[in-house]
């Protein structure tokens, strides 16, 4: 029986290995005594999922076994987006919620994502009391079960679609007027939750659009559901080759990351939109507030911040980090490399569908293409070019890595280290601006690796020496 282990987002697995029925209604019986020994059982749960195989199934075990907990269940009616999960916990003031999804993974993926109260992904002391709670029970029979309809008829089930009430919040927080001015607009919600989502607010107000990829696919295409550039050719081609649309917005799975492709097709890094919409908040809306990225995400965040006078918070990768300051209300916005970011006053919880029209009012209301704000924006605060790299170690590096990272370098690249930060993983900081993190992979013998630098030549120089400083 293998060990529940929740990530940075919540516990997944390969359908039929070990993401069970078992396993779902043992790791179900978990959160529902967690919720009972935190008090907060009485207020019920909101229970989602994503479009992948089973995740409906999935969703009504765990309405059957919360509820034979006594615990009330709010099951949505059809796959939802993450964000929305979030946002009805919210509304409806419950105990938390429960989500499948897998996210970005492949389709052979699935998982329980728990939010709590707050809204946002558990933080670590949460799930590791579930985590506890469920390896506990592995292998027994720990749980009890309603039927639905006797749930229903107990008043402990309630069906409930929350869309309407989720876009009626997204049209206050979005100038969807200023959208109408923009053109044509390509949309890819990648047989996704966002079908629904994405278009109908545009539909609503006769803003012209073209979409791909708007029906349900457990296979996603044959792709992972992620919205980077190497999974969207397709929708790259579209845009590339119809010259009147202004700008491409998709999504992943659940909806909660973004993909931007400027007016000529070409991708645009999130790393970038995050940095410009920082300062189009603080620029253009006038808000107030810090901003938070995570350790892996560019310091053009910084530049920009430091441009506003405003502080900024790194937090480990994960967005429960990010989430949490939302909640506490310190910053104006909360972005990670991974194409997640929410906003003031949002949601704690990343949010695509949100992402992707704050870029289009963004574009809209400045009267420029993604590219040229960008060169705008280097031309005021400098030039920064990002990067990620995979390096797989054999079981011999793999055993000397933790050794390997704690004899700190004073010089990579040429350049003297300057600062060594590691809130989560080991990041260099160079003495011309440069960085490089090292993030060792939790599930697999893989380091993450990623830099920084104001060039493309001078990035390559500090990639290749954080590659042989780890591989030799």
């Amino acid at each position: 029986m293998r060990h529940i282990s929740f990530g940075t987002s919540g516990w997944r697995g390969i359908l039929c290995e070990d993401f069970t029925f078992d396993n779902v209604r043992t790791v179900t019986q978990a959160i529902a005594d967690h919720l009972r020994a935190s008090g907060e059982a009485a207020k019920g749960v909101v229970i989602g999922c994503d479009t992948r195989f089973m995740g409906r199934r999935f969703a009504e075990a765990t309405a059957e076994v919360l509820t034979g907990a006594g615990i009330k269940a709010f099951l949505c009616t059809r796959d939802l987006p993450t964000p929305v999960i979030s946002f009805e916990i919210l509304r409806r003031g419950a105990a938390g919620g429960i989500n499948f999804t897998a996210s970005h993974n492949p389709s052979e993926y699935n998982g329980i994502k728990f939010s709590p109260a707050w809204g946002g992904a558990a933080l670590p002391e949460t799930t590791r009391d579930i985590e506890q709670r469920a390896n506990q029970m592995l292998g027994e029979v720990c749980y009890s079960e309603l039927s639905l309809a006797e749930a229903a008829r107990q008043g402990l089930l309630e069906a409930i679609d929350p869309r309407e009430q989720y876009l009626a919040d997204l049209e206050r927080k979005i100038d969807f007027d200023a959208i109408r001015q923009i053109g044509k607009l390509a949309l890819n919600p990648l047989y996704g939750t966002a079908r629904g989502y994405l278009d109908q607010p545009l539909k609503k107000r006769n803003i012209s659009y073209v979409i791909i990829n708007d029906y349900l696919d457990p296979y996603f295409g044959g792709q992972p559901p992620e919205p980077s550039e190497a999974h969207i050719p397709d929708f790259i081609s579209l845009v590339k080759d119809d010259p009147t649309i202004r700008l491409g917005l998709a999504t992943d799975g659940d909806a909660d990351r973004f993909g931007i492709l400027d007016a000529d097709g070409s991708y645009i890094e999130p790393n970038y939109i995050i940095a410009l919409l920082l300062d189009y908040l603080l620029r253009v809306r006038k808000m107030t507030g810090g901003v938070a990225r995570s350790v892996a995400t560019s310091h053009f965040v910084d530049a920009v911040a430091k441009k506003h006078g405003v502080p900024v918070f790194e937090t480990p990768v994960g967005f429960k980090y990010i989430g949490d300051l939302i909640t506490q209300d310190k910053i104006v916005i909360g972005g990670e490399e991974s194409a997640g970011l929410t906003i003031k006053g949002h949601v704690p919880e990343k949010d695509g569908i949100l992402a992707c029209f704050l870029v289009a009012e963004m574009v809209a209301r400045e009267g420029k293409t993604v590219r040229e704000l960008l060169e705008r924006m280097y031309g005021e605060v400098g030039r920064f070019v990002t990067r990620r790299a995979n390096l797989r170690l054999s079981s011999e590096l793999e055993e000397g890595y933790r050794q390997k990272v704690a004899a700190v370098p004073k010089e990579l690249a040429g350049t003297r280290v300057i600062d060594v930060i590691t809130v989560d993983g080991v990041k260099l900081l160079l003495a011309d601006g440069a960085w490089l993190l090292f993030r060792k992979s939790g599930t697999e013998p893989v380091v993450r690796l990623y830099g920084e630098a104001s060039s493309e030549a001078r990035l390559g120089e500090v990639m290749e020496a954080g590659k042989r400083f780890i591989v030799g």
